[in-house]
Order: structure tokens, then C-alpha cells, then sequence
């Protein structure tokens, strides 16, 4: 009897238990699903950045929008490695620098066309991430912040030294873009409208700040490395401790946020066509750092509209003249001391998707039938398992 019945269990295939209740769908659509609302606000701020230029084409604006959206590319590769890996970094200027005067090196020294002087700008700020990075990332928290402080200020210091890079004048005469015969400086008619050069370098600008900075960031943060990154923030011990490699995992960060910065330094280059030594000093370390904070960490809507903010806050208040910085830096208390988190946290909800109370599950509280319950231990018909006992 014992075999006849251990031969059949063995020949019954196991099935998994049906679930007590259906799982209900995520939510969909724009106002419904959070996902929806950020896509679709994302849309309309691509939508605004088209058509800025047609609502207001003059010189000064396009300037201040273009140094925005560098701004935002600043933030976005620091909240790669403030916002994911949790690294303090206090001298992140130092890669925006190198980007700036390797490019501009490249193309007023050698002649090399902006374009080409791209590649050379990656690798460079690759190469100093690991420089800067290997002997730093072993330490934590304030030692780390205090020795990448050390490092940008060595870096602005050594470029006001350099006949290289032209000591305290810096390098002038930085060109623009040009693709073949054509160039940033000739602009171009559609439609019968005529872009000027500086609004074609503006729109050259959102293209390279959405495609890398925004949705680069964005999905290298929701990947495996993105993960081990978080890990490293919330708990270094306990993610060494699970078998990640924390300090591949930082190094990795810290380069691809010097990667980040290097772009927006050579964008920078292009935008004034002259950098110096002035240009990189610590304060603007501390802005950037600022609107990564002030927007909220680890988040991709927040760090964009902190940058924003601490970028066109002091404009727009200039008709305060010498006022405006006191009048910024009050505002900066207020937005601090009601939002600690952030404008808009990672972990933001919408006001109308709060969260409710878990629905309550079924009542299940009902005595099974006896044979349902050797049906459920042996997987036989009940039938079955009372002949079994019989023999």
C-alpha cells in the first residue's frame, strides 16, 4: 500500500496553488498613474523648449536659457553621484573644468573642430574620474567631501599656473560647432524664419541635455548598476555584505558623473567662446550641489527643477540689483525648512494618487471539507487517497 501510493505522488505533476484573490492592474492613463503624469509632463517641457524661441528669440534670453539647461546637465550627472551612489563630492567643478579646457585647448591650439574634440573630452574626464576617484572613493562621508574639495581646488589652481592653458587669462576664441562647410555661426532659415547663431546653439544644447543628461541618468539609474548604487547610499556594509562590489560600483558612478560634467564643460566653452580659471571656483561647486539638494536627491524632475531654479532665480530677481542674493538666499531657508526633502523627492506622490489603505482580502475563514485537505497534501482525488488507507 505505502509503495502503491509513494509511486503514485511521484507520478502526480505539482501544481502551483491558485491565488486567494485577483491582483488588481497598476493604474493607467495621465491623471490616474504617476508614471503617466511624468511622462506627460515631460512631453509638455519638450513642447516649451521647442517653443521658446518663437515666444522670445532675443539675445539675453536665449543666453540664460542655454546656461539653464547646462545647469541642468551639471546636476543631472552630480545626482549620479550624490543622488544614487550617495558620494559627497564638494569639488564636482573640477570635471566640469577639464571638459572645458580640453576641449578648448584642442580646438584653439591644434585646430581640431569642436566635434573631433569630443571623443578627446570623454576620455579625459574618464581618465580623471579614475585619477581623482581611485585614492578618494576608499574613504567616507566628510573625509570624502573634504579631499574632493581638495582636488577641485587643485584642479582650478594648476589651470591658473599652465601656459597650456593660458594662466590667469585663460583660453579665448573658443569656436562654435561647425559640421563640413556649415556652422553654428551661419544659422539657418526654415520656414521662412531666420535662427540666429545663438539660437541654434540653444537648441544644439536641449538636444544633448535631454538625450544624454536627462534620459541617460534616468535609465542608468533603473539598470543593475543604478541598483547597486542605491545599495551603496542606503547601506555600504550591508551591499558589500550581499556580494556587490562597492567600490567598482562608486568608481563607476564617479566616472560617469566626470563624464557629464566634461560635456557640459565643453559646452560651456562653446557657449562664451572663453574660460579662465574665474570660471571653476568652488562656489559654483556649491550651486550645483544646491539645486541636486534643493530639487531632491535621486530624483530626475526634482534635480531638473532645482537646477533651474538656482539657475534663473538670481536673473529674474535682477531688478532688485544688490538685493537679489539676500532675497535668494531667503528663499533658499523657505523651500528648505518646508520642503527638507526636495521639491519634488524620488519617493514624491502625487497629491490625488495617495495612497489608500490596503483593500481587505477575502474572508477565507471557512472549515475545509476533509478531503479537499488530502487533496491539497497528496495531490490525488480524494477518492484515491480513501482506497489507499483501505488497503
Amino acid at each position: 500500500m505505502a509503495r502503491d501510493l509513494a509511486l503514485a505522488l511521484k507520478n502526480v505533476p505539482l501544481r502551483a496553488p491558485a491565488p486567494l484573490f485577483e491582483r488588481t492592474r497598476p493604474p493607467r492613463g495621465i491623471l490616474n498613474s504617476q508614471i503617466g503624469f511624468m511622462r506627460a509632463l515631460g512631453a509638455l517641457a519638450c513642447v516649451f523648449v521647442v517653443v521658446l524661441p518663437f515666444i522670445d528669440a532675443s539675445r539675453y534670453t536665449m543666453s540664460i536659457a542655454t546656461s539653464a539647461l547646462i545647469y541642468v546637465m551639471l546636476s543631472m550627472g552630480l545626482n549620479v553621484v550624490v543622488g544614487y551612489a550617495g558620494l559627497l563630492d564638494l569639488g564636482y567643478i573640477a570635471f566640469f573644468a577639464v571638459g572645458a579646457y580640453i576641449s578648448g585647448i584642442l580646438t584653439t591650439t591644434l585646430g581640431w573642430p569642436m566635434w573631433a574634440a569630443l571623443p578627446a573630452t570623454i576620455l579625459a574626464c574618464m581618465l580623471a574620474g579614475i585619477i581623482i576617484g581611485a585614492p578618494t572613493l576608499r574613504l567616507r562621508s566628510d573625509y570624502l567631501a573634504i579631499v574632493t574639495l581638495g582636488f577641485g581646488e587643485i584642479i582650478r589652481i594648476t589651470a591658473n599656473n599652465l601656459d597650456v592653458t593660458g594662466g590667469p587669462s585663460g583660453i579665448h576664441g573658443i569656436p562654435t560647432w561647425t559640421f563640413g562647410g556649415w556652422s553654428f555661426d551661419d544659422g539657418f532659415t526654415l520656414g521662412g524664419i531666420q535662427f540666429p547663431p545663438y539660437v541654434v546653439f540653444y537648441y544644439f544644447v536641449a538636444l544633448i541635455v535631454v538625450t544624454v543628461g536627462v534620459i541617460g541618468a534616468g535609465r542608468l539609474a533603473k539598470g543593475k548598476m543604478g541598483r547597486a548604487w542605491k545599495a551603496v547610499r542606503d547601506d555600504e556594509d550591508a551591499a558589500e555584505a550581499m556580494g556587490i562590489n562597492t567600490y567598482i560600483a562608486k568608481i563607476s558612478a564617479y566616472v560617469i558623473g566626470a563624464v557629464w560634467a566634461g560635456l557640459a564643460g565643453q559646452l560651456m566653452a562653446t557657449h562664451l567662446s572663453a574660460i579662465s580659471p574665474n570660471s571653476f571656483q568652488f562656489l559654483y561647486s556649491v550651486l550645483i550641489l544646491m539645486a541636486v539638494v534643493l530639487g531632491g536627491m535621486g530624483s530626475t524632475p526634482g534635480v531638473i527643477i532645482g537646477a533651474l531654479f538656482v539657475s534663473l532665480t538670481p536673473e529674474l530677481l535682477r531688478d532688485f540689483a544688490e538685493w537679489r542674493y539676500l532675497i535668494f538666499g531667503i528663499m533658499l531657508i523657505i523651500v528648505m525648512l518646508f520642503r527638507p526633502a526636495g521639491l519634488w523627492p524620488a519617493t514624491a506622490v502625487l497629491p490625488w494618487l495617495k495612497k489608500k489603505g490596503r483593500a481587505e482580502a477575502p474572508d477565507f475563514m471557512e472549515e475545509p471539507a476533509e478531503p479537499s485537505v488530502m487533496e491539497s497534501a497528496s495531490g490525488l482525488p480524494a477518492e484515491m487517497a480513501e482506497e489507499g488507507e483501505g488497503r
